[in-house]
């Protein structure tokens, strides 16, 4: 079996509605689709619920359960905020800017840019509580090979130290990047 990609990732809304018009209107994400039953197709239980989903682009698709039997969505109060997000790409960095001024001029509140060397970030809520990141790339040639060729060796060492290895202390300005095969 190979995977060939993700087919969705979903996630709960509170209004199907809001949250289609959110993605749709502010990101530029094409409504696809929306299933609506009375009960689960996977369980059986009489659980209505409506089931949207969005174009994330190549192929990609984010959708969401609104569930007006269930009690009110809550969220993991050990795990921080800053943790559990969905992260898209954007192309450039000029995209990432005017997108941070386009959310901010609809009201939301945008972190960022956030510079993670290989790529800069803006962060902000949907509608619902989720936290959203939009990325541009950054990087520069052979960023992507060094993170790679050391990967193994830091999930090693962290998985026996649980302190953050340095075989990448260029992610963090501590060092200056150098291409081993520029």
């Amino acid at each position: 079996m190979a995977i060939q990609r993700i087919h969705h990732v979903a996630y709960r809304c509170k209004d199907a509605k809001e949250t289609v018009e959110f993605y749709r209107d502010l990101l530029g994400m094409e409504f696809q689709l929306a299933i609506a039953e009375d009960k689960v197709p996977s369980t059986g239980a009489p659980d209505p619920y409506m089931h949207v989903f969005l174009d994330a682009g190549q192929g990609n698709v984010l959708a969401f359960f609104e569930l007006p039997n269930s009690p009110d969505m809550g969220r993991d109060k050990n795990t921080p905020q800053w943790v559990q997000h969905i992260a898209m790409e954007v192309e450039s960095m000029d995209e990432l800017l005017s997108m941070k001024q386009k959310l901010e001029d609809a009201g939301i509140d945008v972190l960022g840019p956030t510079d993670h060397t290989i790529f800069k970030s803006i962060y902000f809520f949907d509608p619902n509580g989720h936290r959203i990141e939009l990325a541009a790339n950054t990087a520069k040639p052979g960023m992507h090979k060094e993170l790679k060729r050391v990967a193994e060796d830091m999930l090693e060492e962290w998985s026996q130290t649980k302190k953050a290895p340095r075989h990448a202390a260029w992610m963090h300005g501590e060092e200056e990047f150098k291409a081993l095969d520029p």
